[in-house]
């Protein structure tokens, strides 16, 4: 068996799944700022209420999988991002905080909105900056990082972070359009079309950045036979984008399943594109491993409990799976 690409793609379906159920509560917490009534506030916060923590478990997973199966790659990665990482920690421990605090301390309710709308934000951003940097690569030598502490701010890791708040947000807007009714179904509505177009900008600048950042980048995608297998995955997310500039108009369901249908899109292009490299541009993931001895015996570990946590996460979602009112679920 090979165990080194079976952990590489665990890992890599962790961090998706982590990016896309984290992602959508996280991004109502960056559509907290546009909306001013407290109740209304309340149902956004009780639309994710029995749910979100669990969602963070992919985070867990995917950072400590990543530790055990592929150190060398965490080493260097957890090096060049150590201050985004600790960033986002803290924007997530403000966030959790505040999401507890909110319905216990009614004098404070605006500061701890406040914190819970920041927290989404920062986490986000720091999320979609280490994204940019990973994209244009880590300064390696000799299998140590030589670059600087602020290596991970340059202007194409700024725009994707601009990129990963509003997808988180237009995420969260999807997810409830699903779960609530009149008025504010309506406002989250008005907010998702300009979304939808940010995004798509978003998706088409970075993309065609991606390409002129490292020749090796252009020529996967560019070059011949590949273009011709490749061009499914843009004509399809260009199509899935003028689908969803229709569904946010009329559409309750279909929203949240479009935006999920992008990101999938979005995070397989971001993977062919750097594979095989775990620490790009020059440490694969073949490189990065732990010996097979180590990767077999953890992966008895994986076969047991992810489908335990698969299986929660599915239950905990169909027992929620009702609209929201100001009463809770019904």
């Amino acid at each position: 068996m090979d165990y080194q690409l079976i952990w590489v793609l665990l890992i890599a379906f962790a961090v998706f799944a982590y990016v896309t159920l984290d992602g959508f509560d996280l991004g109502i917490g960056i559509l907290f700022p546009f909306e001013k009534k407290q109740e209304n506030r309340g149902k956004m916060m009780n639309a994710i209420a029995p749910i979100w923590d669990g969602n963070e478990t992919w985070l867990v997973l995917g950072g400590g999988g990543l530790y055990a199966t592929f150190p060398e790659a965490y080493s260097l990665l957890m090096t060049a991002f150590y201050i985004p990482v600790i960033v986002m920690l803290l924007a997530l421990v403000f966030r959790g905080v505040a999401f507890e605090f909110r319905f216990k301390s009614r004098d404070h309710t605006n500061h701890w909105d406040f914190a819970f709308a920041a927290g989404s934000i920062i986490a986000a951003a720091m999320q979609g900056a280490m994204l940019g940097a990973f994209i244009e690569g880590i300064n390696i030598k000799d299998g140590h990082f030589i670059g600087g502490a602020f290596d991970w701010i340059s202007p194409f890791s700024i725009f994707c972070a601009s990129a990963v708040v509003v997808g988180y947000a237009l995420l969260g807007a999807g997810w409830l359009i699903m779960k609530v009714d009149g008025p504010l179904q309506g406002k989250l509505r008005a907010i998702a079309k300009p979304a939808v177009i940010w995004m798509a900008a978003n998706l088409a600048v970075v993309s065609l950045m991606t390409t002129y950042l490292n020749p090796a980048y252009g020529d996967r995608w560019f070059s011949t036979p590949n273009i011709y297998y490749l061009a499914p995955i843009p004509i399809v997310t260009v199509g899935l984008m003028f689908w969803l500039w229709h569904a946010v108009k009329r559409r309750e369901k279909t929203v949240f399943g479009i935006t999920l249908s992008v990101f999938f899109l979005s995070y397989l292009g971001f993977g062919i594109t750097l594979f095989p490299h775990i620490v790009p541009p020059v440490i694969s993931f073949r490189d990065a491993a732990s010996p097979d001895n180590s990767l077999s015996f953890m992966l008895v570990g994986a076969v047991i409990f992810l489908p335990v946590i698969l299986g929660y996460t599915a239950y905990a979602y169909y027992v929620f799976r009702g609209k929201i009112d100001d009463a809770g679920y019904h």
